[in-house]
């Protein structure tokens, strides 16, 4: 369990710095949909200062399930998951002294994850297929009625995997944009890409995800004469 003095900041959040060059937290116009509710935090240095228990609690809940969605998808094992997911808060924990006053820090931990993802896959010499434990995140609406229960799984089964059947480079920017939805610049850093290549690659991935779906077509049937 990661400890609850440390700072954090809203996924949506930046430093900046007010006249008496005490530093303050700037709440950005543009919030997802998952993060309009967020608290609006006010520490007097957020950096150096005293602990918000509850601010952290309150951040650490928004991020934790969406790192380890992320994750999990990538690395395709929830255990693996798990473990880079705790390394990320302790990268957090033993750098956040470092960060600029600028940082955005939702698009600062996808990167961490990200990068620690691909550290995981070189020390194993090679991206092994394990089997899926996938958290269903994908944004959705209102519950489904029993009704149409079973065609909704049947398709987010269908999703899942088609998703984890994408290569690594395209299932990072769908998971980064459609699901996390981070603004295509903020997830192009992640990725460490030009947002032109991450354009491509996403507009890939959604092609290769369509044909997936995508019905089989029927197989002509060839009668020989009566």
């Amino acid at each position: 369990m990661i400890c609850s003095w440390c700072w954090f900041i809203h996924p949506a959040t930046a430093i900046s710095t007010n006249r008496n060059g005490s530093r303050t937290l700037g709440i950005v116009s543009s919030l997802s949909r998952d993060l309009r509710t967020a608290v609006t935090l006010f520490l007097a240095d957020p950096v150096f200062g005293p602990y918000d228990v509850t601010a952290f609690d309150e951040i650490y809940d928004i991020f934790n399930h969406r790192l380890l969605s992320f994750l999990t998808r990538m690395a395709k094992n929830r255990s693996v998951a798990e473990d880079l997911l705790e390394e990320t808060w302790l990268r957090l924990v033993s750098g956040g002294e470092d960060l600029h006053a600028d940082t955005r820090l939702g698009p600062w931990l996808f990167t961490v994850a990200r990068n620690l993802y691909l550290s995981h896959c070189r020390s194993r010499a090679r991206e092994h297929s394990y089997t899926a434990d996938l958290i269903l995140l994908w944004p959705g609406g209102l519950p489904p009625s029993p009704f149409d229960l079973a065609s909704l799984n049947e398709l987010e089964e269908r999703l899942e995997a088609a998703i984890a059947s994408l290569p690594p480079m395209y299932r990072e920017v769908l998971l980064l944009v459609g699901v996390e939805q981070l603004r295509p610049v903020d997830a192009a850093r992640v990725c460490g890409i030009s947002p032109e290549s991450l354009r491509q690659r996403l507009s890939r991935a959604r092609g290769l995800i369509s044909r997936f779906l995508a019905p089989s077509e029927p197989r002509p049937v060839h009668r020989g004469r009566s």
